[in-house]
């Protein structure tokens, strides 16, 4: 059975080296590993400064609401528990 172009891609991208049935070196796959890393963060957009800024921000702000939330639950159970059960 022959081996198409999608058929390719989608097992993984195996190249030449593995197709014949040989191993690249420990030192030669880390280097095709980095080269890959440094080709897909090429491909990242990166967000500018006032975004950072922005979604820091609201990251922060969600966070302090949601922890607050999670406190108030936290004291409303405590003193139900303490009402049920006594001190």
């Amino acid at each position: 059975m022959s081996e198409t172009l999608g058929d390719t891609a989608r097992s993984g991208g195996s190249d030449r080296s593995e197709r014949s049935g040989e191993r690249r070196s420990l030192p030669a796959r880390m280097a095709l590993f980095y080269r890959q890393v440094i080709a897909e963060l090429r491909k990242v957009i990166w967000p500018t400064r006032t975004e950072l800024v922005t979604y820091t921000a609201v990251v922060i702000v969600f966070v302090v609401v949601f922890a607050a939330i999670v406190g108030l639950f936290d004291f409303v159970f405590a003193k139900g528990v303490l009402q049920i059960f006594g001190n």
